[in-house]
């Protein structure tokens, strides 16, 4: 059972329009998405106690709440017809109870207006995307006016509700067709369908409660985000008009290259180029990790192409457990530079391996191509 809008909101069932305006004042700062820090369950309660304030601050559907409930409070809020019935309203009002969520009904709910969401890139490294950053960005967007704490109106005054659509900022009609009556809804006219007017603008914000600034907000990108990944931030976006619920910021994050390792999901990618001597013999290397220093330990007679794969120095996995793993690929290099005497011990090396070699000297081939310059 829904509760009631008068204990959501603190106040008494004889409670006058300013002391709901206080209540609800006091309790949308509290609540409101730019304060709790994109709570789901302050953003919830927000929006209780938004169509609470909605529905008493207005006589009439005060007074059809009190009879009816939060049903009988959106009734009889159309205009445009003149077909009363037991509910006090229309027979259009009756027919969008009954079919509010079919084919035949475009009316929409009242309710807090929403703000524009907001759309932005950051570029991050290769080790803070592995380990996770705090990153400041500032972009510009509409924010909550101070001076008249979103409202719109000068300080001082407050706005009227709209008599045209008594607050709900939407005027219904009532058509024939061949399906018998059905309600369509459009905004209203005369408070551009945000059910008040405001006869004293702010002079800060011209009675928008939202003024257009430079806003910095610091996003949390988790460990192991990938290049490509879209964050959103509940609430960070640009503010609504007059106390409405803030849009969403949505942050595309690019991560730079690494000059040493590569990404494969939650892998990571490293080439280890050892010399010949140790892959044959094999050896104790230490390379360093995006966690600091490992031993890899070569084994006799390593191949170019093996991989050693070091368990949990990979990439941890967003939002959950476990890390992925390192896999080091091992490039055999073969010596260019051999001295005189290296290059004895190597023919000796193949005459004792009975393996076939050139039998002309490098140095050899220099001289008689030097001699022919």
């Amino acid at each position: 059972m829904a509760q009631d809008y008068y204990e959501l909101l603190g106040v008494s069932r004889s409670a006058t329009e300013d002391e709901l305006k206080r209540a609800y004042r006091k309790l949308a700062r509290e609540l409101h998405p730019d304060t709790s820090g994109g709570d789901p369950v302050a953003e919830a309660r927000f929006k209780e106690i938004s169509a609470a304030y909605e529905t008493l601050r207005d006589p009439e559907r005060r007074r059809r709440y009190d009879m009816f409930g939060p049903d009988g409070a959106r009734m009889g809020q159309g205009a445009g017809t003149n077909q009363g019935d037991i509910f006090g309203g229309g027979f259009g009002d009756l027919f969008d109870v009954f079919f509010k969520n079919g084919p035949f009904a475009n009316a929409q709910q009242s309710g807090p207006r929403r703000g524009n969401d907001v759309e932005i890139t950051v570029e991050i490294e290769f080790e803070q995307a592995l380990h996770g950053v705090g990153r400041p960005v500032t972009f510009r967007c509409a924010i909550p006016c101070d001076a008249c704490e979103a409202t719109g109106a000068a300080p001082g005054t407050s706005a009227r509700t709209c008599k045209e659509c008594s607050g709900t900022g939407q005027v219904r009609q009532v058509r024939q067709s061949l399906l018998g009556q059905v309600v369509t809804a459009a905004p209203c006219g005369t408070c551009r369908g945000l059910g008040t007017i405001i006869d004293v603008p702010c002079p800060h914000c011209r009675g928008e409660g939202r003024r257009d600034e430079s806003h910095t907000v610091t996003v949390e990108v988790p460990p192991g985000v990938d290049d490509g990944t879209t964050l959103r931030i509940t609430g960070a976006g640009g503010a609504a008009q007059r106390s409405g619920i803030r849009g969403d910021l949505y942050v595309h994050v690019r991560v730079k290259d690494h000059e040493r390792f590569e990404r494969r999901g939650s892998d990571l990618e490293m080439g280890l180029h050892i010399a010949f001597t140790q892959a044959a013999l094999g050896a104790e290397i230490t390379i360093d990790t995006l966690d600091g220093p490992e031993i890899i330990h070569v084994s006799p007679g390593t191949q170019t192409g093996k991989v050693y794969r070091l368990k949990g120095l990979g990439v941890p996995v967003v939002r959950g457990r476990g890390r992925g793993d390192l896999n080091v690929f091992i490039f055999v290099d073969t010596p260019t530079d051999l001295s005189k005497d290296e290059q004895d011990l190597l023919r000796d090396l193949a005459r004792m391996r009975n393996e076939e070699i050139s039998s002309v000297e490098p140095g050899l081939i220099s001289r008689i191509r030097s001699s022919f310059g």
